[in-house]
């Protein structure tokens, strides 16, 4: 199969996103909110537990939350 022709079956089933255009910034600002509590709460008590509790999750959340406020927002140069 050539790239042209994956280029044409492709355009069949176009991309939808999981998270609607309109919703993105109430999940990214959701997402960053979150990741500000759960430093917070990581920030009280650091120990080994609260890294796998409170750690993780918030730099998850600050990822995906700032990738969808970039998303949301759009980057004008």
């Amino acid at each position: 199969m050539s790239l042209n022709q994956v280029w044409e079956a492709a355009s069949a089933s176009p991309y939808t996103p999981l998270i609607a255009k309109d919703s993105q910034f109430t999940v990214g600002f959701t997402l960053l909110l979150l990741a500000f509590i759960l430093t917070g709460l990581f920030g009280l008590n650091r120990s080994f537990l609260s890294i796998a509790t409170f750690g993780i999750p918030a730099s998850l959340a600050f990822g995906f939350g700032a990738v969808y406020m970039i998303c949301a927002v759009g980057v004008y140069v």
